[in-house]
């Protein structure tokens, strides 16, 4: 059965159940500060579970897209080494808000893998929770009882909280569950041992296919439970394993879900990947099978999360994202031998394989493969950096032990892997300190805890069963009552209140815009909001303190000077994606935005630096649509579809509900929950301050608009005064300045002229200097001249003679130089390479440098280690 089939079977027998079928949501979530990626199917319903929002339907099925190499959930270092764990996966989920619970759950369950899949009964095995009196949890004999009728009781094992109690995270909906497992050995090696002796043990071919969670109660802060309002059924299958059951394979990666990945990296590589069905593989084919699994397993979590507008970064998610490329880009180096960038030439597979399911990955698939090439193409040169710094590092270590301290250095700064490091000193004879490294690690690991820890109280709820209106759109005051508050506690940002409302005119942060500031007025105080977030459908306010009274009645006030001053900037950014589209072309696509008070950022798909005319079509572009006056045109509560189809502008990677909020200044028309002017006229002016690159075929613009604009014209007004003092106020600034570069060109020649005079008499006396060293002639000087000059001299002492090794040094500015020359006979005969000369002297002057065999140059910043330099010179001849 075809992978393709696997999925749209499972679509197609919950849909006969009455299940709504909705798209999986993106795998990097923009709206959700408590998880950086989409982990598990449940995630982008947990606003129902939590009873903050009302779901299209009490049931609905999907396959979600997930990713987990992060926090409580982390597979990322199993990856490649077993057979059924992955970076990203498919979870399969049927699910029930207050609708059915256990038995329809289980008997689907039972029905849709025993009789659509035809998976023989015999082959499974299922858990139940066994209870914990600790808790006050009993054993949950209603699943027994239902799975009893369906399989022999034998089958049926009990299992703790660990493996049967399942949690969101230390705090929110959890309950017990019933786990489905399938044992996939050959009838021989069931023969020997019990499938029940290897379930939840890690056996490869014992696995947990499907996970049927009960959620009935709330943790609470305290770590009490208590029942929820209503109960539900969030229930997950992993697709990939379920190929793996269904096409007879005993590893996912000999699947179809992988096996078009895998010959595309044969071809590449020109290696083999050896099924899992083979046996007695050699050491070296282990490792290369490893290796093809690691990258193919993560160019698809990686190509995912960029479709989904997750660029690789050196912060949070884009770090994360970064993490899973290079480990894969090590492993090729490693033990694929590949030298090159080639995990972008898997992009196509992918899209080709997985675009009819999750159109995104054709859409995007272009810059997919640039962002992976120029990724790969940076992380080789860091490699090749990094293959020096260790030369550098062994060449300090005295003794056979190289400290991990050094190699932590390595992995900290210049993201050199640390098990490349260890594998490098085997071959050269070096042990590495692992327990310093270990050491180095945990500290670091400690700080960033230290720095993020978060402790959060229950919420106190003030009025029960209330959910917030957004009031926003049409008021920046608005009558409010509290309706739930509670305390958070952080390294980072210390003690916060986080205060819900029955209404808000608060925008909370989303869609690049900042959230509003504010305040909270009653009869006897104030208090001050610093920041305004949305988590599970809840709009937050943040304050350093909460009210004395927190059931006296408010007035909800926005910074309306802040927010008008975002608004502008906001605006601003859809008439600039408009301006993009239609200068540059259509290609263009929003990749990210922030839009703040001061100024505007925005990310878009673009091959090439923008040139300076471009730059001025797009401010007049914006500047002319200002000036036109267009009022805003805003339309809420229209069908997704329909207003697509009017022409709205959706972007990858956001979650869109059913019903969307679309916001038109002529014709710039995009989907937007944002807040904006109600006339172009306020944005007053727009100014562009920089273009530059993010990644490959990704442009960053920064802009500015309204007060901003009148703060950069008049600092550059106050800049034109000072630089007219300093040439002496002329009449015409411009004839002055030109006629000073004049002047400097004229003196830099005569510089120029002198030099070459001074090299030429200079050339003279170090002749007589050079000595013989066993067959080199050799000349280790500093010298009176700037590096240019330098560099002339060891090419006029160079065309002399043969078998010259000369190393120059120079002081100029005080800042310390040294230049290398290397007759080219010398390089073939001798083995002297100019490169590693200046990078083993440069450490003398505290610098480095590289260049060619034959020539090179170190900088510095110490002047005293000229001397010594010098004098280690003799050394590579002697």
């Amino acid at each position: 059965m075809r992978s393709q089939d696997v999925r749209k079977q499972f679509l197609d027998f919950f849909a006969s159940k009455g299940h709504l079928i909705v798209p999986s949501a993106p795998i990097v979530l923009k709206d959700d500060p408590t998880l950086m990626f989409n982990n598990s199917g449940m995630a982008q319903f947990k606003e129902y579970f939590l009873g903050n929002g009302t779901p299209k339907s009490t049931r609905i099925a999907d396959t979600q897209k997930c990713l987990r190499v992060s926090g409580k959930h982390n597979d990322l270092e199993d990856v490649g080494f077993d057979t059924y764990h992955h970076t990203m996966f498919e979870m399969l989920g049927n699910w029930s808000f207050g609708d059915y619970f256990k038995k329809e759950a289980i008997n689907w369950a039972w029905q849709l893998l025993t009789e659509v899949y035809k998976i023989p009964k015999e082959n499974l095995y299922v858990s139940v929770f066994e209870g914990n009196p600790d808790e006050n949890v009993p054993f949950d004999q209603e699943a027994w009882d239902i799975w009893k009728e369906l399989i022999d009781e034998d089958r049926i094992i009990l299992g703790n909280k660990k493996d049967n109690f399942w949690e969101m995270g230390d705090q929110g909906p959890c309950g017990p569950c019933s786990e489905i497992h399938v044992d996939i050995r050959s009838a021989e090696e069931k023969a020997l041992v019990s499938g029940k002796s290897l379930v939840n043990n890690d056996h490869p071919q014992v696995v947990e296919i499907w996970n049927n969670v009960f959620m009935e109660f709330n943790r609470k802060a305290d770590g009490s439970l208590e029942k929820l309002p209503a109960k539900h059924v969030d229930t997950g299958m992993g697709f990939e394993r379920l190929c793996m059951a269904l096409q007879g394979k005993t590893s996912n990666y000999d699947t179809d879900v992988f096996t078009p990945l895998i010959e595309k990296v044969e071809q590449i590589t020109g290696l083999k990947y050896t099924s899992n069905e083979v046996l007695n593989i050699s050491e070296e084919q282990n490792k290369t099978n490893i290796a093809i699994r690691v990258v193919v397993d993560h160019v698809r979590a990686v190509a995912f999360a960029i479709a989904d507008g997750q660029l690789p970064s050196n912060t949070g998610a884009g770090y994360v994202i970064r993490r899973i490329l290079r480990r894969a880009i090590r492993y090729g180096f490693t033990f694929l031998n590949t030298k090159e960038p080639f995990i972008n030439q898997l992009v196509a597979v992918l899209a080709n394989q997985m675009g009819e399911f999750f159109p995104e990955i054709k859409a995007q698939q272009q810059l997919v493969t640039n962002v992976i090439r120029e990724e790969e193409a940076s992380f080789l040169r860091t490699l090749d950096q990094g293959l020096q710094l260790l030369e550098n590092v062994v060449a300090e270590t005295k003794g056979s032990t190289v400290s991990g301290t050094k190699a932590f250095e390595l992995y900290d700064t210049f993201g050199f892997p640390i098990d490349l490091t260890a594998l490098i000193l085997r071959e050269k004879g070096f042990e590495l300190d692992e327990a310093g490294f270990n050491a180095a690690m945990q500290e670091q690991k400690n700080r960033s805890r230290a720095a993020s820890e978060v402790s959060t109280e229950d919420w106190s709820v003030l009025i029960p069963g209330n959910l917030e209106t957004f009031v926003g759109y049409d008021q920046s005051e608005s009558d409010v009552k509290i309706t739930r508050i509670r305390k958070v506690d952080s390294k980072k940002d210390g003690v916060l209140y986080q205060i819900v409302l029955d209404n808000t005119p608060f925008y909370p942060e989303g869609g690049g815009q900042v959230g509003d500031k504010g305040t909270l007025v009653s009869a006897n105080e104030t208090i001050e909001i610093i920041d305004t977030k949305k988590e599970n459908n809840l709009i937050l306010h943040f304050a350093k303190k909460l009210p004395e009274n927190v059931n006296a009645g408010f007035v909800a006030k926005v910074n309306q000077d802040l927010r008008s001053l975002s608004s502008r900037n906001h605006s601003a950014t859809h008439l600039m994606h408009q301006a993009l589209r239609s200068i540059l072309g259509t290609h263009v696509e929003q990749k990210g935005s922030l839009v703040n008070p001061n100024y505007l950022r925005f990310d878009f798909s673009h091959f090439a630096k923008m040139t300076e005319a471009e730059l001025q079509q797009v401010e007049d572009f914006v500047n002319a649509r200002i000036q036109e006056q267009l009022p805003l045109v805003e339309r809420r509560n229209i069908p997704f579809a329909q207003a697509v189809q009017e022409g709205a502008m959706a972007l990858f990677g956001e979650k869109y509900g059913d019903e969307v909020r679309a916001i038109k200044f002529g014709e710039s028309m995009e989907l937007c929950g944002g807040i904006h002017v109600k006339n172009t006229a306020e944005i007053w002016h727009f100014k562009i301050v920089s273009e530059g690159a993010v990644a490959a075929g990704i442009r960053r613009i920064e802009a500015i608009t309204s007060d901003a604009v009148k703060a950069h014209f008049a600092s550059y007004e106050n800049t034109l005064n000072e630089v007219k003092a300093a040439l002496k106020n002329p009449q015409d600034i411009l004839k002055a300045v030109h006629s000073m570069q004049e002047e400097n060109a004229k003196l830099a020649k005569q510089i120029e002229a002198l030099v070459k005079d001074k090299v030429k008499n200079l050339k003279a006396g170090l002749i007589a200097e050079i000595q013989e060293i066993n067959g080199v002639q050799f000349l280790a000087k500093q010298v009176d001249l700037n590096p240019e000059g330098a560099k002339d001299l060891a090419y006029e002492l160079g065309n002399l003679g043969n078998n010259l090794f000369l190393v120059l040094a120079t002081a100029d500015q005080d800042k310390p130089m040294l230049t290398c020359y290397v007759s080219k006979e010398l390089v073939a005969e001798k083995n002297l390479n100019a490169g590693q000369v200046v990078r083993e002297l440069g450490k003398f002057i505290q610098g480095g440098g590289g260049g060619q065999p034959f020539f090179a140059t170190a900088g510095g910043k110490n002047v005293a280690g000229i001397q010594q330099a010098l004098e280690k010179a003799i050394e590579f001849v002697r």
